[in-house]
């Protein structure tokens, strides 16, 4: 029973970093941009679009834009998925826990 108690404590405390660290997480803000620098994309890390620059460089080319813009989108999505399980894997210590991430 005293083991099942200090379980229990160590998941308490693991959930406790886990929250702390998805709040964290969550108010980063995640920059990249595309067709160098033509489109430069801002997203929290709670996956919020903050922001789409375009250069008027690619002005008029519509389908370009597009392009980039989704490229743009999906390469911070993929910075925020890979943040968020560099930090959890800190958090388990490098185990693969179903359901955490």
């Amino acid at each position: 029973m005293k083991n099942m108690g200090k379980m229990l404590k160590q998941a308490q405390q693991m959930q406790k970093e886990m929250m702390s660290m998805q709040d964290s997480i969550s108010k980063k803000e995640f920059e990249t941009s595309v067709g160098g620098g033509m489109v430069k994309v801002i997203m929290t890390g709670d996956q919020h679009l903050k922001s789409v620059k375009i250069s008027p460089d690619v002005a008029g080319d519509t389908e370009m834009i597009e392009d980039m813009i989704l490229t743009a989108v999906n390469k911070v999505l993929e910075e925020i998925k890979e943040a968020t399980a560099s930090q959890m894997s800190k958090l388990t210590g490098g185990m693969n826990i179903p359901g955490l991430f």
